[in-house]
């Protein structure tokens, strides 16, 4: 299977540093305004060496109540489709671009994504996935340092160094826009298909 290759991607390594100490040095993050706001810091959830993690926006009301990422409509839309990579929710890592809910579900913006950006290339070092799956602009803007919107990045993988990324639509939006969620389907088949044909001992 074809990989796109991304400039500039190729010196990273990862840390020794476990989940538990970046969650440790977040404590009670006041660094933009969404710590003011927030019901709870959602940091992420899963295996913490998981070959897939999947990267979100931010978190919904559900999520920022409970302290977990993906708990709620989008949760369990992701949980239905996670078959369709050959992956269940206890094999794979979920974390968002910003850890704290935006009120209103809006937007994040782009100093609170900076303030959370260290904390989320520290998550992704220390798990060393083989893959990451970008769910929405966001976090394919983030994760392939791009402008470029998720249905001009989709429905091909991208490799950034070590990791190849599969960008695709956010489960929620797929809530609103039912025609996405083949094309989410699809790409997850694809991860799905890049796994089994290069498995675990091969890959790393």
């Amino acid at each position: 299977m074809s990989v796109m290759r991304i400039p500039g991607h190729e010196h990273q390594g990862p840390r020794e540093v476990s989940l538990q100490e970046i969650r440790d040095l977040m404590g009670n993050c006041q660094l933009c305004p969404l710590g003011a706001t927030r019901t709870n810091l959602v940091f992420g959830v899963g295996n913490p060496h998981a070959r897939v993690m999947f990267i979100g926006e931010g978190p919904g009301r559900n999520e920022d109540l409970q302290g977990e990422p993906f708990v709620g409509a989008a949760g369990h839309k992701l949980d239905a489709l996670l078959g369709c990579a050959g992956l269940t929710r206890d094999e794979i890592y979920i974390a968002n671009v910003v850890k704290c809910r935006p009120p209103g579900n809006r937007n994040p913006k782009p100093e609170e994504i900076e303030a959370c950006a260290p904390f989320l290339r520290e998550q992704i070092r220390s798990i060393w996935p083989d893959v990451i799956v970008c769910l929405g602009n966001f976090a394919s803007q983030f994760v392939l340092r791009t402008n470029a919107g998720v249905t001009s990045l989709r429905g091909r993988l991208h490799q950034t160094g070590h990791f190849v990324v599969c960008p695709t639509f956010h489960p929620a939006a797929c809530i609103y826009h039912s025609e996405w969620q083949p094309l989410l389907e699809d790409d997850l088949r694809m991860v799905g298909a890049w796994l089994a044909e290069h498995p675990a001992e091969e890959a790393r």
